[in-house]
């Protein structure tokens, strides 16, 4: 799998490019792209769930997951914040989306074919979307991060959760003690990257 990383290159410096042209040389995104490349390929999921997709970077990792195993398909939700002005501002969001652009708009075009995205907030996508799927095998948090949101969209998802999936929520410093509780409930010990507030569980 390490190995493989290298045939990722093209694809990140695609991503880079994109984002510089959108005037994003310094773009707030995922900041652990390859452990979801690692997951997906270790998990060997048929459906992954993620919330937020912003400029594309962790959709584009599951995708050339999911394409390697030769299986699999993303479920993404996102409520695109456009850009106020033509020019970036400090009072723009860190993730607006450049004018002209839409989510995922970083992303490789031709990992888009079979990728599930749908527009809209959560609240109203997310169940609709859970009860469509069998099972989700791994599950990304990276939207609204309030402690009600993200216990809501832990809550919504749990059901569909199979065995051994992998829960992962990003900006945990915003949502307080919202993903240990989930943990608890579930009865596993949180798993946290480092010093970060990106953490994760996997499901007993």
């Amino acid at each position: 799998m390490l190995a493989e990383l290298t045939e990722l290159v093209p694809y990140e410096e695609q991503v880079r490019a994109e984002q510089r042209s959108g005037g994003r040389a310094y773009y707030a995104q995922f900041r652990a792209p390859l452990e979801l490349y690692a997951l997906v390929r270790l998990l060997a999921p048929d459906h992954v769930l993620e919330t937020g997709v912003s400029s594309g970077v962790s959709s584009t990792h599951f995708l050339l997951g999911l394409r390697r195993n030769g299986r699999g398909t993303l479920h993404s939700i996102d409520l695109p914040l456009p850009q106020r002005s033509k020019r970036f501002s400090r009072r723009d969001s860190p993730v607006a989306l450049p004018p002209g652009r839409e989510s995922g708009w970083a992303m490789p075009r031709e990992l888009r074919e079979g990728w599930d995205l749908r527009i809209g907030t959560s609240e109203t996508l997310l169940p609709r979307l859970v009860e469509e799927l069998p099972s989700v095998g791994l599950f990304l948090h990276d939207s609204k991060h309030t402690p009600s949101h993200l216990l809501f969209e832990l809550h919504t998802v749990r059901p569909k959760l199979s065995r051994g999936a992998v829960v992962i929520a990003d900006n945990t410093v915003w949502t307080g003690a919202a993903f240990p509780r989930f943990a608890r409930e579930v009865g596993v010990p949180v798993r946290r990257r480092r010093r970060s507030d990106l953490v994760g569980l996997t499901m007993p």
